[in-house]
């Protein structure tokens, strides 16, 4: 009797250090994240990396960046991938899964996905959000209050500096929007030697006004620090900066360039079924309308809208009142053009 009670004691220990053993080696998973940081990484944490940690034990380690393939890309000639997931902009996510970059998505782990917006899942991605590029201003700086992409360009009404992107993509769709063209037609006259050639000439004209920035948190800086007197922006930082730091900033949603972001897992990434699980449940209904609470930016699935309230869903890109004359942008185009116009675009800055 007394052998059997220590035979049962012993296997209860070992059972119970095997249960304490697994849980130990699942909670030791670390998924490695690249972001673009600051505001949308901060409410990342909050809606999903802190929900995602608690439910099973995986922590996140992030990491900022500005976009582009090229690390990735160097990563999997290496055939040695330090992400596990990747925050992409839809002409990297298209490229990236042509070129075979990234894991295949099992569009069975989203449940029932009817409700997504029209191709916001791909074989090798999934939409995280709806953003929007715009411009905003100082309302106590400006005398008038600027209105339409056409005041971006109009020095002489609206003196001072620009702050912009450092990046050719909104900024050639700016410029011919603001030169006459209409959103409908960017694309198609921005597909021609000369309609690439009109966007630069328009941007001449406030060149030499043009503070540039790389990292989203920059922008808003800019604004607060009275750099520029227009910034264009991400429209989720300048919503944080009116909501959290109560600037008194506005945006423009004329001529708004939106877009998804997508959620990617590299090929053979360290934690490729956790980042997954982690798409997956970042990807419900309920969790995109978490992420707006936290930062304005709009979910790609239907069911989501009822989830958010009221009042919020105002100052999200597809809102009515700032979805007059949007224009989103053409992924396919830039993932074929992405090269040659941001080419241009560097030869350009040293002119």
């Amino acid at each position: 009797m007394k052998t059997r009670i220590s035979l049962v004691g012993t296997t209860i220990a070992a059972c119970a250090l095997g249960v304490f053993g697994a849980a130990a080696a699942h909670a030791a998973n670390t998924i490695s994240v690249v972001t673009f940081g600051g505001a949308y990484e901060a409410a990342g944490k909050k809606a999903w990396f802190e929900p995602f940690t608690a439910k099973t034990g995986d922590q996140f380690s992030t990491e900022s960046y500005d976009g582009g393939l090229a690390k990735l890309q160097a990563m999997e000639q290496a055939k040695n991938p330090t992400w596990d997931l990747m925050d992409l902009e839809s002409n990297d996510a298209i490229t990236a899964c042509d070129e075979g970059l990234l894991e295949k998505i099992d569009k069975k782990t989203l449940g029932n996905t009817g409700d997504f917006l029209p191709n916001a899942i791909s074989d090798c991605a999934v939409a995280s959000m709806v953003w929007s590029t715009v411009y905003a201003y100082d309302t106590t700086t400006l005398k008038a209050a600027p209105t339409t992409i056409n005041d971006f360009f109009d020095l002489k009404k609206f003196p001072g500096k620009r702050g912009m992107r450092k990046s050719p993509k909104a900024a050639v769709e700016w410029a011919l929007i603001a030169d006459g063209v209409a959103p409908q037609d960017v694309y198609k006259v921005l597909g021609t030697p000369a309609g690439v050639d009109r966007a630069f000439k328009k941007l001449d004209t406030i060149k030499s006004s043009i503070v540039w920035w790389e990292a989203g948190a920059q922008a808003p800086q800019l604004l607060a620090d009275g750099a520029v007197v227009m910034v264009q922006a991400y429209n989720g930082r300048i919503d944080d900066a009116i909501h959290k730091d109560k600037k008194p900033f506005k945006i423009v949603w004329d001529a708004q360039v939106y877009d998804f972001e997508w959620w990617g897992v590299p090929k053979g990434a360290k934690h490729a079924e956790a980042a997954k699980k982690f798409i997956a449940s970042a990807s419900t209904p309920q969790a995109y309308a978490d992420l707006s609470k936290y930062i304005a930016y709009a979910p790609p699935r239907k069911n989501s809208i009822p989830l958010i309230d009221k009042a919020r869903l105002n100052d999200l890109p597809t809102a009515p009142e700032n979805f007059k004359r949007p224009l989103q942008i053409n992924a396919s185009f830039w993932a074929d053009n992405a090269d040659a116009i941001t080419k241009r675009f560097q030869n350009w800055l040293t002119q």
